[in-house]
């Protein structure tokens, strides 16, 4: 969907960045929600989150974490929004997948991330079968909770489309477009271009860079009007030789230099729920399953 407006998503955290790698990777509940708020000074559009265990510091998916974690952003900002990890790197099961989707209220996640495929990392699969799939579009449907998709690959998109024919998931969409994984689709612009194509109607999408491919991705979905993904999640390097160890807001503060020398502006949590047919925010979140027209050329 046509828009001027930069989205910017915020992965400050991710399942893989550890202490030891990089003291900057905010852990704890306290150093994630610094970290949200800080980027929210600067300006974003809306933040992936994904808990920690704060002891061992390890991925977790329990609920009261992520409730945490989302009470302490939203007392600062209400209309922020939030979208929680559901990832199956970590967890098999479905009801640790999806616990988090069960929080309510003011608690209540606008959006869970719903990758589209089962995958390989470098060194750890990340399996998403067709019925886990299914199983947790169908919850976010009926939570009024929006997916937030995540795409490697082509047959991802093409999954997305069986979702959407079989009414599992409504328009409009938001994609997260992840290149530079070593089994998918790669960071150069016949890839990008592909993925971007095969997008249904009344999508909007940002494109994310896996590694020094962050930078590379950014600028290219900045250039041709898409959104961004960043934070140390997907990289957690400023600099391509890997001098230099970056910060969250340091990643930030150079999208948006880079957005500013595009003449983007960028689209506010506001503006987005809008766009995304989400609930207002300040109480009101996720998005009310009677939805309302797309007007298509907006």
């Amino acid at each position: 969907m046509n828009t001027n407006k930069l989205i910017i998503n915020f992965t400050p955290t991710g399942m893989i960045p550890t202490k030891e790698m990089t003291s900057y990777v905010p852990i704890t509940v306290n150093e994630i929600v610094d970290d949200v708020l800080e980027a929210r000074e600067l300006g974003i559009t809306m933040v992936h989150l994904h808990a920690r265990d704060e002891k061992t510091g390890v991925p977790s998916y329990k609920k009261e974490i992520y409730a945490e974690i989302i009470n302490k952003i939203r007392a600062h900002d209400p209309y922020l929004v939030i979208c929680v990890s559901l990832s199956g790197r970590n967890f098999k099961e479905l009801n640790q997948r999806s616990e988090v989707l069960d929080l309510e209220g003011k608690l209540k996640p606008d959006m869970g991330s719903l990758t589209l495929s089962s995958l390989n990392f470098n060194k750890v699969a990340s399996v998403n079968s067709p019925e886990m799939i299914k199983a947790l579009a169908s919850k976010m449907k009926n939570k009024g909770i929006v997916p937030e998709l995540e795409a490697f690959d082509l047959g991802m998109i093409n999954f997305s489309k069986y979702l959407i024919k079989k009414d599992l998931i409504k328009a409009p969409f938001y994609y997260n477009l992840l290149l530079g994984n070593i089994a998918c689709s790669q960071p150069n612009l016949l890839h990008a271009g592909m993925l971007i194509q095969d997008l249904p109607e009344d999508s909007y999408f940002s494109l994310a860079g896996i590694g020094a491919a962050q930078l590379k991705m950014n600028s290219l979905s900045i250039a041709i009007g898409g959104g961004v993904r960043v934070g140390l999640e997907d990289n957690i390097w400023f600099d391509i030789k890997r001098t230099e160890l970056a910060r969250n807001r340091d990643l930030i503060k150079r999208v948006q230099t880079i957005a500013h020398a595009n003449e983007r502006e960028l689209m506010t949590s506001q503006e987005f729920r809008r766009c995304m047919q989400l609930n207002k925010g300040n109480g009101e979140y996720g998005r009310d399953s009677l939805l309302k027209p797309i007007e298509h050329g907006s």
